[in-house]
């Protein structure tokens, strides 16, 4: 069976945006929109954006297929961002057998069924809450409320029947998603309220991917076959450093800056930066296959069968892509860097490569991306800038994307892989929490989280800004990190 034909999260905002313009003509009863966003093989799913307040909520979510959820469109105030949102993390649910629901695919997450509330109890409690509105069900929405990340020693250990039926929790979050959407159209919630409720959703869409990655196949039966591919299906390129001279790096981003920031964005500084020297490509399974040939654990991702080595895709195994950037925690990618005589860059280190030019040293402007000042997919070449945006369930090679070279020559700073960073999550100068959402960044400032920049291939397209960061605990393996070494000049 095939899997889902996904279009990047960019593609389904335009799509939306274009069908509200246009598709006048393809409304049902109520003066529905119908909006295709999303494809199994070519069977289309059609998704009504448009319902009268007072009708009746039925059928079911998620039970082995697409959701089928009713909501008012972009034309009557809705953003089509959240909407798209929405239609990502919906189709990861529509992957799952039935059973699944109550499995934990990850020690230190809570089960699946959690994460079928919580998308929409989020949105509803941050609508509902910025509105004065009354709650519906007020033990549900504590219950859905908040996600969380244990230390070691600390994992959760509650039974399946301790969480709500199925049936219950799907009729909830199908009310809260309807109540947030009516909220959302009534013009009425605050634009911070709303960026933060669709990117609360498009960081779950890639996090809740890898904790999938972590099912067996047959749990996923949406799912595709593996993907072909062997040892030699690209050779590693050889390994090559660049210099990076001295010169400043902005970090950060301005609060006159237009447009969305969480809170530990801000606020923008500069840090100047001696030289160094970077690995031009992000490290691959190649390299870490001569750590682990050396005595190295090897990474969450590999797998060892009569003594040959795999790579668990999204949807099978795959002989271990040599090419590939390899994934692992901050833990290991710090041994390695060691093991190499070397170290993983910090923050600003990360800047510099990535978004500094020998025009902004001479008093120019840094870039934007990596590549340049505008988001695309390709650059003037036709060469792809990145694995990213919901472009693939899994890496391509670390040389695959040159369009996406930083002003200095480095490749993939943006995109196919998370990169684990030297430096600790914590605030910049002029940090000040969210009002509405205190606990975002201050309850991880505690010395025991990372930084990591750049994204992967499940790293929505408003998430790969430049002052956008993410943080992990040190010995967290699931995520898509990757690294790469630095080294004294």
């Amino acid at each position: 069976m095939r899997h889902p034909r996904f279009v990047s999260f960019a593609e389904q905002i335009c799509h939306m945006q274009c069908a509200t313009r246009e598709n006048a003509s393809r409304r049902g009863p109520f003066g529905q929109k119908t909006c295709l966003i999303a494809a199994y093989g070519d069977a289309r799913s059609v998704w009504c954006c448009q319902i009268p307040a007072d009708t009746a909520c039925e059928g079911n979510l998620a039970v082995g297929q697409r959701f089928s959820l009713q909501m008012p469109s972009a034309s009557v105030g809705v953003s089509s961002a959240w909407l798209a949102g929405c239609e990502q993390s919906d189709a990861l649910f529509a992957l799952l057998a039935p059973s699944t629901f109550y499995v934990r695919p990850i020690p230190e997450r809570h089960r699946i069924i959690f994460y079928l509330g919580h998308l929409e109890a989020f949105d509803w409690n941050q609508v509902r809450e910025a509105l004065q509105l009354p709650a519906f069900d007020a033990e549900l929405d504590h219950l859905f409320s908040f996600g969380i990340d244990p230390a070691q020693g600390l994992l959760p250990s509650e039974p399946p029947e301790a969480w709500p039926r199925r049936e219950q929790v799907e009729a909830y979050a199908r009310r809260a998603r309807l109540a947030a959407a009516e909220a959302f159209a009534s013009g009425h919630v605050p634009e911070v309220i709303q960026q933060v409720c669709i990117e609360h959703r498009l960081e779950h869409a890639e996090t809740f991917a890898y904790m999938l990655h972590n099912l067996a196949p047959e749990l996923k039966p949406k799912a595709a076959a593996p993907l072909q591919t062997d040892d030699s299906a690209g050779p590693a390129p050889r390994h090559e450093t660049v210099l990076i001279p001295a010169g400043w790096a902005t970090l950060g981003r301005s609060q006159s800056s237009p447009g969305f920031g969480w809170d530990n964005e801000y606020d923008e500084h500069s840090v100047l930066v001696p030289a160094f020297r970077i690995d031009r490509f992000k490290v691959t399974n190649r390299d870490y296959l001569e750590f682990v040939a050396a005595g190295a654990a090897p990474p969450h991702f590999w797998l060892e069968q009569n003594g040959r080595w795999y790579w668990r895709t999204m949807f099978g195994r795959v002989p271990l892509p040599l090419d590939w950037p390899v994934y692992v925690s901050h833990d290991q990618a710090e041994s390695f860097a060691a093991w190499k005589q070397a170290s993983l860059p910090t923050e600003a280190q990360f800047h510099r490569a990535a978004y500094g030019t020998p025009e902004a040293d001479e008093g120019g402007a840094e870039r934007a991306f990596p590549w340049g000042n505008e988001f695309t997919s390709h650059d003037e070449q036709g060469r792809s800038t990145g694995n990213f945006d919901f472009a693939a369930w899994d890496p391509v090679p670390v040389h695959a994307t040159p369009g996406g070279d930083s002003a200095f020559g480095v490749s993939q700073l943006v995109g196919n892989g998370w990169e684990w960073t030297a430096t600790r999550f914590a605030p910049f100068p002029g940090f000040g929490p969210f009002s509405f959402y205190p606990g975002y960044s201050a309850n991880f400032f505690d010395d025991s989280h990372f930084v990591l920049k750049g994204g992967s291939a499940r790293t929505a397209a408003p998430l790969l800004r430049r002052s956008f960061r993410n943080w992990f605990r040190p010995s967290y393996p699931y995520l898509y990190g990757a690294f790469r070494c630095v080294y004294p000049d």
